[in-house]
This record gives structure tokens, C-alpha cells and sequence, in this order.
């Protein structure tokens, strides 16, 4: 099984996450209502298991538990991907929510790199800042060591917007970590 388990402790976070790519239990608790919606939409349109526990300095905002779950999740990927051998690397997803379409395109290189490209017509979800979307994206991407590209096409509801964002990232994901039969990196280097 490809699975992971990261604890990360700071003056601002205290994080405890389990991983596994192929499947299981799904359970969230950021402290934020509309974040642990979204990461249990990713965790569920991946096919993930993901247990994730956080207790953040919410008392002077949500961007260090947002981040930090972030950087989290992706070293957790990292991890469990280990030699990234035996699997198909790219992904790219197209996601409907309602007016709202999103679009993911990620390659599992070993080269971090965050294209994105979205507007939030309101700039909350509940007590989650939009902004933190993109704070998130960078964090998990850089982490995990991918190329990700995300777009929001239209839409005029944040909420949607920002779901169908985290669905497609998913199901990219999901497509980019699928094993095959190689038993080597998708490569012309041998390595990724």
C-alpha cells in the first residue's frame, strides 16, 4: 500500500496526517468548516484515504492552519510516491460545478511549479478566505514535488469555484498516481 504519515509541530500549527493513495477512511478536522468541506471532497474524488487532524492559531486567522495542511498533504504524497516509479505521472481533469468549470493539469516530476489562474467573486466561503486557495495549491505542489497548473474558466459563486477547483486537482491526482506495469519512472532520465 502507498501510504504516509506526517506530524508537523510549529508555534502556529499542530498537524497530524495519514495518507493512503489507494483508498480508506476519509476524516477532516482543520477548525474551518469550509476547508475541511474541501479537502474532503479532494480526498473523496481521489479515491485518497486521509485522516487529517489540525489545531491552528485560528484566533488570528486561517492562513497558517490553510498553509501548513498544505505543506502537509504534499509531503505525505511525496512520501508515499517514494521512487514515483510505476505510475502514469500526468493528469489533467475538466470539473462542472453548477455556472463554475475548473481545470487541473499536474505531472508528478520532482520539479515544484504552481500555475494559477482563478478569480473568487466573493472573497469568503463561510469563516475561508479565498485567497488562501492558491496559498494552499502552492504549499501542497511544492511539497509534493509537481508541476501543477489549475484555471478557473468562468463562474460567479466562490463557493463553486473553489470546489470545482479542489475536485479537479483530485481526480488529476487520482489519474497521475494510477499504476501501471512499468516498474520504472516515466522517464527518459531513469529518475524522476
Amino acid at each position: 500500500m502507498r501510504c504516509a504519515e506526517v506530524n508537523r509541530t510549529t508555534r502556529e500549527t499542530d498537524i497530524k496526517l495519514s495518507l493512503n493513495i489507494d483508498g480508506g477512511e476519509v476524516s477532516v478536522n482543520t477548525g474551518i468548516g469550509f476547508f475541511d468541506h474541501m479537502l474532503i471532497s479532494f480526498a473523496t474524488h481521489g479515491g485518497f484515504g486521509l485522516k487529517i487532524s489540525v489545531n491552528g492559531d485560528l484566533n488570528v486567522d486561517e492562513h497558517h492552519t490553510v498553509e501548513d495542511t498544505g505543506i502537509v498533504l504534499g509531503k505525505a504524497f511525496a512520501q508515499a510516491l517514494g521512487s514515483k516509479s510505476s505510475i502514469d505521472r500526468f493528469g489533467s481533469f475538466y470539473v462542472p460545478m453548477d455556472e463554475a468549470l475548473a481545470f487541473s493539469s499536474i505531472d508528478i516530476s520532482g520539479r515544484p511549479f504552481l500555475v494559477f489562474d482563478a478569480d473568487f467573486p466573493q472573497e469568503k466561503c463561510g469563516e475561508y478566505s479565498c485567497a488562501m486557495t492558491v496559498e494552499f495549491m502552492r504549499a501542497f505542489a511544492f511539497n509534493a514535488g509537481i508541476t501543477l497548473h489549475i484555471k478557473s474558466l468562468y463562474g460567479d459563486n466562490s463557493h463553486h469555484i473553489t470546489e470545482a477547483i479542489f475536485k479537479a486537482v483530485a481526480h488529476a491526482l487520482r489519474l497521475a498516481v494510477k499504476e501501471n506495469d512499468n516498474n520504472k519512472p516515466l522517464s527518459t532520465k531513469g529518475v524522476l
